[in-house]
């Protein structure tokens, strides 16, 4: 509605100023006053207007009119213009998001760090907060060491957690739930910031590692369904993900010497920003990812081992019990751990990976419905 009302106004000034412009010429154009030829009626004074017969004058002072009138009409449409640009909505400011650097006793966070400030567009849009735990000396004089370009926290409570007897030997993971607990509390209540991006102090971030998640933070917060964004592949091993697919978060330490080593960095730019992403909210993007899935044609193992798929379209390895997802996975090379049913990766049960660039649907049989506890 403003954007009409502005165009008619805008119309409206336009025609205005071509009326004047056509006046001025007609009376420019009328023929002298009587009296001598080329002289101003005395009888109306020496200010009367209109040609005298020096065209250069009568030019220049054509000119000067129009000068003035365009002045006005120029002023006009200044004024037009504010009245339009304070009605007008204002595009929101960008977020501001925190990259959270979770740190204990690796010096080497310097690689993380300096990798985060050499990729980031904007230090007052990713303020870099690194939490350390466990109190070691040398990484906290490392993290120091940066001054003003992070926030050093550091997290007070470095005794053991009291756990059960069983789960003595989970002691390490204990306390690392304890630090992230504290350290999110640091962000999100302290420090009063909305959302958060975090990594782990061993992680190298790719090159459009601050563009992802700039593109997908507006689709986390408009659908509910979301947990968090994530921009790690457990299965991203080279040759196992697209070209500059793959993307990162934090690291743990099972299965790391058989697949997370072989994690490959993303390498190539992708302007997530100028992508259209609104395809990734939960509805719409089950949906697709269902027909596209179910859609593809069944094949076996050897077919994919021994490299005899025809086509060049996605095809899907079907598995409908716990021993049989398990030796698919472990064959074809992609993890093969569950928790609480849930495969690695897994979306709907369906486990999606490359081989020798065709992909992969590890999927259970149509009609999935939920994921079976039992299975770990």
């Amino acid at each position: 509605m403003l954007r009409k009302r502005g165009s008619l106004i805008f119309c409206g000034t336009l025609l205005f100023v071509t009326w004047n412009a056509i006046l001025v010429l007609l009376l420019w154009g009328r023929p002298p006053a009587p009296g001598q030829p080329g002289e101003p009626d005395r009888a109306h004074g020496d200010a009367a207007e209109g040609p005298t017969g020096d065209v250069v004058g009568d030019v220049m002072r054509m000119a000067d009119t129009f000068e003035k009138e365009l002045e006005l009409q120029k002023n006009i449409l200044l004024q037009i213009k504010k009245q339009q640009s304070l009605r007008e909505p204002k595009a929101p400011p960008s977020p501001v998001v925190p990259i959270l650097v979770i740190a204990c006793n690796r010096v080497t966070v310097r690689r993380c760090l300096d990798k985060l400030l050499q990729l980031r567009p904007s230090a007052e849009l990713f303020p870099i907060v690194v939490s350390q735990d466990c109190g070691h000396a040398e990484t906290a004089e490392a993290i120091r060491s940066y001054g003003s370009q992070v926030i050093h926290l550091k997290q007070p409570d470095l005794s053991d957690v009291a756990v059960r007897p069983e789960h003595r030997k989970f002691q390490g993971y204990y306390k690392i739930s304890r630090h992230y607990r504290w350290a999110l509390n640091q962000v999100f209540k302290t420090l009063s910031y909305s959302a958060a991006v975090i990594v782990e102090d061993d992680l190298e971030v790719a090159p459009d590692f601050f563009e992802y998640f700039q593109a997908l933070l507006p689709v986390l917060r408009s659908d509910p369904s979301l947990w968090c964004v994530s921009a790690w592949n457990d299965n991203g091993r080279d040759g196992f993900v697209d070209p500059g697919r793959m993307l990162l978060a934090e690291l743990l330490g099972q299965f790391y010497d058989k697949y997370l080593r072989y994690i490959k960095l993303n390498n190539k730019f992708v302007p997530f920003t100028e992508l259209d992403l609104s395809y990734l909210k939960e509805e719409a993007y089950r949906e697709r990812f269902e027909k596209e899935v179910y859609s593809a044609p069944v094949v076996t193992y050897e077919d994919v081992k021994q490299g005899q798929l025809q086509g060049s379209g996605p095809v899907r390895l079907q598995y409908s019990k716990k021993d049989s997802f398990k030796l698919l996975a472990r064959n074809l090379g992609v993890m093969d751990d569950l928790k609480s049913g849930v495969p690695r990766t897994g979306y709907r049960g369906v486990v999606t990976f490359l081989s020798r660039g065709r992909r992969i649907y590890l999927a259970p049989p149509p009609g999935w419905t939920k994921y079976d506890p039992t299975w770990s």
